[in-house]
């Protein structure tokens, strides 16, 4: 019992002795629990929007629109009662939905789903839910009952239209589930949207309808798995970003605590209790920087959640709750990944602080000493790591699978990691070849070789600036280039001056009236339609393809762009516009690995349709496989109700497109959604592509930050010791001014040649991303960019951060009074 409790006072001594370096440098403890904080916060900010995005996701799976077949219209128009009722009679076990927006006041806007409680099949959790008898009488009897989700609460009860709401946490976001009579009245509509039958179920359907199997329709968090990995690798950067700062602040607290350690070991402290001591002393600084960490996190993710929200939208129709929803587990898991980061990053203080010798721990220079055995081992390790993405890159850059998706990002960490361990031998090595050429110039000669010595205290937190500047221009150079290509597609795709969206009963009229017009070059119509896919026997695979329908005119085939095709360009648009061809989206082929000359086989009303791929073309943007065919054939072989006109008009037309629009609204009484200017949808999807990748900028930015400060917290650490080495040169006559200005030099200095080693590298991550994750991720690959601009700017906004970080202890080097530089030259 004594034992123990002397063990324990030990330990607590030796804890507290340990601790108290922490008063006498609390510039360190303060970039400890900084570097913690901001790693912690960005990782945890990550994770809290990944969190309330998939309860979301979770929340829409849950209802029965992933877990029953549908029935619709071969034409995509809306199915009637009699269509309903019509198969009911003949015994087919299909339940009717309604679906549709409801506008609120202000902003709000909800998902309104109608549902039939009593043929609405049991696999679906809302039939489960009604399974109560009194809940069901409520459900079909006045005044009715409706199931709203809880973040539209609020805003919806005060709305007299809608019946007694009762919340319900199970919802997706936006949505609000009532008996079908309600939903059509609220909606003002009399048709369905579509029929539900449970997936077992054999049915037997005319040849005017169409089934799509459950099995068929990607859930929000398939297609989103892509995005939020993405923003989970960003995460993790930032993450290992920070831990730089903790590494670096932790390695040279081991150093200034040698004598410190070395007297503790003297008067009989066994190395085990030390060892427990500092494992203690970073669980304690994990705690507190965790808990500052995470709280930082969801405030940072309630800043950017709206944005994401947006994304998320805009790109796989996919509602995401605009607040957070963090489970339980997102607390520990933050917790643990950030202890976990401490640890790793300290486990090198622990092993070195057990295997010291008590002899030689009073030899403060050790840790440079070892210098050069450590560059060789970092090299050889990043060797290495750069093998590994050597070969995962050779593996994964022929063809892209997105189940190897994980196997591209650790191919990219890999890549980062390994360049991280060469920096330091490489700014040595140049260093050490940029003074052998001033050695007519002793004060830069001195100063070079200074910059050498301190590169074990600078590695980790250039090593920080690295990794954020290549993601900062590798991410900027796949991002341009998606800007570029996107916007270059946009002009290839877009190319009539205005759209017209005339209803079916409207839309011979409009066409004729738009032909009888002497500003009108030519009209583009287009069409819709999906068609099952079949396998080689003729059987319904359970995909479906979306099925778009063209105006094969001169100048849809002067600007369509197309990645491969069977021989040449003008033949695949000869096939197409005269033959039975078509041409299908990238994703398609790279999906099902189709190349032109290839058949695919489709269901349409009038039996199996064979066509033959003539060409592949490009889709930025789309996640579903879709093929092209002519607007005609579309309709008679698939029979797709008519859709939109396009009309180019003459160079020299008279009329703008504002009045073209008033002139379509008051013949045809179009409303301004039905009549839109090319101008406007370019400026939407344009917005569409800034609000997307607004998240990854922001993250970038904030990196890049913490790199900085990285760079900052190390200079102050070590301010001390600097300006011991400094004393001998105003003792020499070097005045102050040229002092800082050396300190800024030679940061600058090592900051520029991280820069220049950043660009290949950033080259190489925007090589990847391009190639491998995009391709992976979404099926359709982006051409490679290099903007020298980009490249510019990453070498200057090194130098930059580096200015900064050095700028406040340059300002207290230069407040230093002469009496203390005295003291510190008398010390040295």
């Amino acid at each position: 019992m004594r034992s123990g409790v002397g063990n324990a006072g030990l330990l607590r001594t030796a804890w507290l002795t340990l601790f108290s370096h922490y008063r006498r440098h609390p510039g360190q403890l303060v970039m400890l629990l900084l570097g913690l904080w901001v790693a912690s916060a960005l990782w945890s900010g990550v994770q809290a929007i990944n969190a309330s995005a998939r309860d979301s996701y979770a929340r829409a799976e849950a209802l029965f629109s992933v877990n029953l077949d549908s029935v619709t219209r071969r034409d995509n128009q809306p199915l009637s009662l009699e269509d309903y009722l019509a198969l009911r009679r003949a015994g087919l076990p299909v339940s009717p939905l309604v679906e549709g927006e409801l506008s609120l006041s202000g902003e709000t806007t909800l998902h309104v789903i109608g549902i039939d409680p009593l043929t609405l099949p049991g696999e679906s959790s809302l039939a489960r839910q009604q399974s109560d008898a009194s809940a069901l009488r409520d459900w079909i009897l006045p005044p009715y009952r409706a199931r709203i989700a809880p973040e539209q609460a609020k805003a919806a009860r005060d709305d007299p239209r809608l019946p007694p709401l009762e919340v319900d946490p199970s919802l997706p976001p936006g949505t609000l589930v009532t008996d079908i009579g309600v939903a059509q009245r609220l909606l003002n509509v009399e048709t369905l949207s579509r029929l539900v039958v449970a997936p077992g179920r054999a049915l037997d359907l005319p040849p005017y309808l169409v089934r799509q199997s459950a099995a068929a329709l990607a859930s929000p968090g398939q297609l989103t798995d892509s995005f939020h990995l993405n923003l989970t690798a960003m995460g993790l950067l930032a993450l290992i970003v920070g831990l730089f700062i903790v590494h670096a602040a932790l390695g040279l607290a081991l150093e200034q605590r040698l004598g410190m350690l070395r007297t503790l070991r003297a008067l009989g402290v066994p190395g085990r209790t030390l060892v427990i001591a500092l494992a203690l002393e970073l669980l304690t600084f994990g705690l507190l920087g965790a808990v500052l960490g995470i709280v930082s996190g969801v405030g940072l993710a309630r800043l950017l959640l709206p944005d994401v929200a947006a994304s998320l939208d805009a790109l796989y129709a996919t509602d995401v709750a605009s607040q957070l929803a963090l489970p339980w587990h997102y607390w520990l898991g933050g917790l643990a990944v950030t202890l976990g980061g401490l640890f790793s990053a300290g486990l090198g203080m622990l092993w070195r602080a057990s295997r010291l010798d008590i002899l030689a721990l009073g030899k403060a220079q050790a840790w440079r000493a070892r210098l050069h055995r450590q560059l060789r081992l970092q090299v050889a390790v990043g060797a290495g790591l750069l093998g590994i993405a050597a070969w995962l890159g050779w593996r994964l850059g022929h063809q892209p699978d997105p189940q190897e998706l994980p196997l591209g990002f650790a191919m990219v960490a890999a890549l980062l990691l390994g360049a991280s361990l060469w920096l330091p031998s490489l700014l040595a090595g140049g260093l050490g070849l940029l003074s052998r050429r001033l050695h007519s110039r002793p004060l830069l000669q001195w100063a070079l070789a200074d910059l050498q010595l301190q590169l074990p205290r600078l590695q980790l937190p250039m090593m920080a600036l690295l990794l954020a500047l290549s993601a900062n221009l590798g991410v900027g150079s796949m991002v341009g280039g998606f800007r570029l290509t996107f916007l270059d597609w946009l002009d290839q795709r877009l190319l009539a001056d205005l759209y017209v969206r005339p209803s079916e009963a409207q839309h011979a009229d409009v066409v004729a009236w738009l032909e009888g017009q002497d500003d009108v070059q030519v009209l583009l119509e287009a069409r819709h339609a999906e068609a099952p896919l079949l396998d080689a026997e003729g059987q319904e695979t359970g995909r479906s393809l979306a099925l778009f329908g063209i105006t094969p005119a001169s100048v849809m085939r002067q600007s369509w762009p197309l990645l491969e095709s069977a021989t040449d360009r003008e033949a695949a648009w000869q096939a197409l516009a005269a033959g039975d061809a078509i041409f299908i989206n990238e994703q398609l082929a790279r999906r099902d690995g189709l190349a032109p000359g290839d058949t695919l086989r489709l269901r349409g009303p009038q039996g199996v349709v064979t066509p033959t791929i003539a060409a592949i073309y490009p889709d930025y943007g789309n996640p579903r496989g879709e093929a092209v065919l002519p607007a005609s054939r579309l309709a008679d072989q698939f029979a797709a109700p008519p859709g939109s006109v396009g009309a180019v008009l003459r160079p020299d037309a008279a009329r703008p497109t504002a009045e073209w629009q008033t002139a379509l609204a008051e013949r045809f009484g179009l409303s301004g959604d039905a009549v839109v200017d090319q101008r406007a949808v370019k400026r939407t999807a344009t917005e569409v592509f800034e609000r997307t990748f607004a998240i990854t900028q922001a993250l970038n930015a904030l990196t890049l930050a913490v790199a900085g400060l990285a760079l900052l917290t190390t200079l102050l650490a070590q301010a001390g010791a600097r300006r011991a080495q400094l004393a001998p040169l105003w003792a020499l006559g070097v005045s102050r001014r040229q002092l800082v200005g050396l300190q800024f030099g030679q940061l600058v200095c090592a900051a520029a040649g991280t820069a220049l080693l950043a660009v290949p590298l950033g080259i190489g991550l925007a090589w990847a991303l391009v190639n491998v994750i995009n391709v992976a991720a979404f099926g359709w690959r982006l051409p490679l960019h290099v903007f020298p601009g980009q490249v510019a700017m990453t070498v200057v906004l090194a130098m930059v951060v580096a200015g900064l970080a050095a700028l406040l202890p340059a300002w207290r080097l230069w407040r230093v009074p002469p009496r203390q530089l005295l003291q510190e030259f008398a010390a040295a």
